[in-house]
């Protein structure tokens, strides 16, 4: 049997964490697409790369969209002469400490004008996605070193980056991207003083067109009995789960054609849709 031919695929969106918490959770979306229209089974909070890591190892079939990048810019790589294929990268870049990373990165940036301190991969300039090179504000780089080790201890398959089990698909997804199709407004902060009614009211926007779908991709979210909880949650993980989720939907109607990915450098990666 052709492994996308079972109209059974559960489809996840994950909102990841460099550093979960009972506070600050892995969050995931999980739920079934209908024609057009992708809904939410379960919401679920992961407090630790251990249950985490036993969630990725779950059977299949099942795609899942993961906020967080799979890798670096070239630019990058070369200049500080790692190994320029992907998995030997990534066993390279495991093998260093979160301290390695940013005086590694600092330097890159240090030595770089104003204005283009950070090098940035080619998916994220249509995504407008932070480099993948960044330790702070937000810290993907720490995402990066933390997750992709993971998906590759579970065996995934991650198109045009690794074959692993055909049953267990993961890609590369951005919120932010699907979020700013629909307004440019704030919907999320983790400072409880900055969770604002102006915030709420533009999540309750994103839900609305997502529900419609009235955003760039198209694809409409039944939300059903969790619609209240995307809705409070100030922090915004669980309505990020949700939008992966959504791009998730939207690669998997294009699973005979890449997962809907165009050809990119098989070093740096690329987000759905972007």
């Amino acid at each position: 049997m052709h492994p996308f031919s079972d109209t059974s695929w559960l489809l996840h969106g994950v909102d990841f964490t460099s550093a979960p918490s009972r506070r600050k959770a892995i969050t995931i979306a999980s739920g079934y697409l209908n024609g057009n229209t992708w809904k939410i089974s379960t919401l679920q909070a992961k407090s630790d790369f251990d249950s985490f890591a036993q969630w990725l190892m779950q059977s299949g079939p099942w795609l899942g969209a993961f906020d967080f990048p799979f890798s670096l810019p070239r630019e990058l790589v070369e200049h500080v002469n790692w190994p320029v294929t992907w998995p030997a990268l990534m066993s390279h870049l495991s093998s260093l400490s979160r301290a390695e990373i940013r005086s590694t990165f600092k330097a890159f940036c240090d030595a770089r004008p104003a204005g283009g301190k950070f090098a940035h991969r080619a998916t994220d300039i249509p995504a407008g996605s932070s480099s993948s090179m960044k330790w702070v504000n937000p810290p993907v780089a720490y995402m990066l070193h933390a997750g992709v080790p993971l998906l590759r201890a579970a065996g995934v398959s991650l198109p045009g980056l690794h074959e692993g089990d055909p049953q267990r698909i993961a890609l590369e997804g951005y919120p932010g991207m699907l979020a700013r199709s629909i307004t440019r407004s704030s919907y999320k902060n983790d400072d409880r003083m900055k969770q604002t009614p102006e915030r709420h009211e533009a999540r309750a926007m994103i839900i609305d067109h997502l529900e419609r779908g009235e955003h760039r991709f198209g694809i409409r979210l039944d939300a059903g009995q969790h619609r209240a909880a995307l809705l409070a949650d100030a922090s915004g993980d669980l309505l990020d789960a949700a939008l992966c989720g959504i791009l998730a939907a939207w690669a998997w109607q294009r699973r005979d054609c890449q997962f809907g990915l165009p050809d990119f450098d098989p070093l740096e990666g690329w987000i759905v849709g972007a």
